[in-house]
């Protein structure tokens, strides 16, 4: 990544993504979950600091170092069976993108002891499709961003995969801010209120407003 080489215009979100797909595998593969986390890390903040396709203004990528996150915990770090569900199908409004229709699969169960709630999974649809887990806490406004954050988002192949157990890891430590906190000129599906928690995650990638001023 210091010597990233020319990418073309018209290849650069698709550069970004095969990247980030590139990055999960790497982190799948890593035994132990907190050197995947710093890898993740470090990535993630090159990447905004040095790819054309990151959110950051060039003026924001002059004085940027590294996104914020809070330290690893690993009591942030769940296995949890999937209980299956179905629902309607919601819109999230994307601009001038359109909007992007998902419908619920699967209720998580695991997570309650340690975060008091479960969190709903939901199928984007479309081509492909594809899962999607966005949440709010009560860092949101409050160390992180408000809007929520991202635990998985197939689009941008964030999806830390199953453990040897078969169950789903949920590791709340690679939580990450969509692009539309970084940039207005992004417009991002945000939690809805069946994934809104009332217990404090402080894991992941904090309020980015400081990092890219």
């Amino acid at each position: 990544m210091d010597n990233l080489p020319p990418i073309p215009a018209p290849y650069a979100t698709a550069d970004w993504r095969r990247r980030i797909a590139d990055l999960y595998a790497a982190i799948r593969a890593e035994p132990n979950p907190e050197t995947g986390w710093r890898l993740w890390h470090k990535t993630r903040s090159r990447l905004f600091r040095d790819h054309p396709a990151s959110p950051l203004s060039e003026t924001q990528k002059a004085c940027f170092d590294a996104i914020t996150v809070w330290p690893y915990d690993p009591a942030l770090r769940f296995e949890v069976d999937l209980v299956a569900q179905q629902g309607p199908t919601i819109d999230f409004e994307l601009g001038t993108d359109g909007t992007m229709r998902a419908r619920p699969v699967a209720r998580t169960d695991g997570l309650k002891q340690g975060l008091g709630a479960e969190l709903t999974l939901w199928w984007i649809g479309g081509y492909g499709g594809g899962l999607f887990l966005p949440f709010r806490d009560a860092t949101c406004g409050a160390g992180s961003y408000g809007g929520g954050r991202y635990a998985i988002d197939a689009i941008k192949s964030s999806d830390l995969g199953l453990a040897a157990s078969g169950r789903l890891i949920l590791d709340f430590n690679f939580a990450y801010t969509p692009s539309c906190a970084w940039s207005p000129d992004w417009v991002c599906p945000l939690a809805p209120p069946e994934n809104r928690v009332e217990a404090a995650i402080t894991a992941g990638e904090r309020d980015p407003s400081g990092d890219a001023s």
